[in-house]
């Protein structure tokens, strides 16, 4: 196989890998906020279509700015 050909499909590979890997994190940010987010006010809502329009960049987002603080106070 040329080595063209060859840097392609790792290239190629590594991308799926990080997409798939992207998505499941931005899943489970979802699943998370949804089920353990308290519902008072719109808190939760807007957390949600944060992560939703904003994609990995609102999963990542609500991972390191909302969560750490909902599980000190809450512990879940």
């Amino acid at each position: 196989m040329h080595m063209g050909w060859s840097f392609f499909l790792l290239f190629a590979g590594m991308i799926g890998v990080i997409a798939l890997f992207g998505t499941i994190f931005w899943i489970w940010m979802i699943v998370d906020c949804a089920m353990n987010e308290p519902s008072e006010g719109n808190d939760k809502v807007m957390w949600l279509v944060l992560i939703v329009l904003l994609n990995l960049i609102g999963a990542a987002i609500y991972y390191f700015a909302r969560r750490p603080e909902r599980m000190q106070v809450m512990g879940r």
